[in-house]
């Protein structure tokens, strides 16, 4: 790992798990601290009176990195606060479908579960195979899966197991034509892959800015379309219920004022994307190309040491891959084989049982795989997964 780019990870420790939290450089979070210091210098005028006006300029900032329009959209804390904030607004009728995949996050099945028992409503899991072959498995089996019942899908844009990339822009229009709205879960996508969220169409979006945009911890984006933010609410009701509106809107003064918090996370987003975009020559587009190219040579060195076949294309990773671990065949034996990694070889990697808890038919049946998988970010380099490459074949 490479430790003179601005990140304070510990030297001693391999870290390929920038998908899990992110990694804060240190000129974001100094720009951070400048913003807290002006909220405790004068309180009031930073909460009250000057507040709206920094939100609106980051949202701006935010809008225009994610091609989406600032009107629609708000800040939330992360992206399961962005998908429990759409599921807490709508209602969904008896006999209901709520349609998702076997590769969502354990977090957002879960509120996907508990929405559907709250009206009635059942959640229909798609099986997606692991290895997969190509994107078109993903469509059709999304498109295969659909009914007159159907109401909403809950899909990713990038899958946090498995770390595939989803054709999402086939998805969210091969729904819409069957009369079926999408909430995108795209967590790991700013940053990572690119996005443009006008141009997609979906109803609902939520990303995170702490992941691959590389911003402080507790920053993140919701996106409503424009037809839908009326009937969309945040999770906090608060004063913005029955402010006057004068040039603002109903959705936008709710989110913008969910009671007295620390907003210094998402005011600093648009300098964690400013100050990313001038750490190399091509900006944003050099750093997606370099890290997808650094994960795919991660990946093939990885797969290479196991002796298995590659299990998805190329084209279907960004800054992640998820690499099958045959041997671990509980979610029990995988966390224990991650923590091995970590004490005897000071490696941080996640591995995970797939499908996880909440996509398996009761929640307790044992994983289909277990799925180690890596990231590349900036910071890391080709003798870290060398390294890990090295720590498998020791480990049998």
């Amino acid at each position: 790992m490479r430790h003179d780019l601005g990140w304070h990870l510990d030297p001693g420790i391999v870290f390929l798990n920038h998908g899990s939290y992110g990694a804060c450089p240190e000129p974001i979070l100094a720009a951070q601290r400048e913003r807290r210091a002006r909220l405790e210098f004068e309180p009031i005028r930073f909460l009250t009176h000057d507040l709206s006006g920094y939100i609106a300029e980051a949202r701006d900032a935010v809008g225009a990195f994610l091609h989406a329009d600032p009107a629609g959209l708000a800040f939330v804390p992360n992206a399961t606060t962005g998908i429990d904030t759409v599921l807490a607004s709508l209602r969904f009728a008896p006999g209901d479908e709520l349609l998702t995949d076997d590769h969502e996050y354990n977090a957002t099945l879960n509120a996907l579960r508990a929405a559907a028992s709250r009206d009635g409503a059942r959640v229909v899991v798609a099986a997606i195979p692991f290895p997969v072959e190509s994107a078109d498995q993903v469509v059709e089996a999304i498109a295969e899966t659909v009914t007159p019942r159907t109401r909403l899908a809950l899909l990713s844009h990038v899958t946090s197991t498995t770390g595939l990339v989803f054709p999402i822009e086939r998805l969210v229009a091969e729904l819409r034509e069957r009369g079926v709205e999408t909430l995108v879960d795209a967590a790991h996508a700013p940053g990572m892959v690119p996005v443009d969220v006008d141009a997609l169409g979906a109803a609902y979006w939520t990303g995170n800015g702490h992941k691959w945009l590389c911003g402080p911890k507790g920053a993140a984006m919701l996106w409503v379309r424009a037809d839908l933010r009326e009937g969309i609410h945040p999770l906090v009701i608060s004063h913005g219920a029955n402010e006057p509106l004068a040039s603002s809107t109903r959705f936008r003064i709710e989110f913008d004022w969910m009671g007295t918090a620390d907003p210094t996370a998402a005011l600093t987003l648009p300098d964690a994307i400013t100050w990313m975009a001038a750490q190399v020559p091509g900006g944003w587009p050099e750093i997606l190309a370099a890290n997808h190219a650094l994960a795919v040579r991660g990946r093939d060195r990885l797969i290479g040491a196991l002796g298995i076949p590659v299990p998805a294309p190329d084209s279907m990773l960004g800054s992640m891959a998820g690499v099958p671990v045959a041997a671990l065949a509980t979610d029990v034996e995988a966390a224990a084989f991650a923590q091995r990694l970590y004490a005897e070889d000071r490696i941080e990697v996640p591995i995970t049982g797939w499908p996880v808890r909440a996509a398996r038919a009761d929640g307790r049946d044992a994983p289909r795989a277990a799925v180690l998988r890596i990231s590349a970010q900036r910071y890391n380099e080709p003798s870290d997964y060398e390294a890990l490459a090295s720590a498998l074949v020791r480990a049998g």
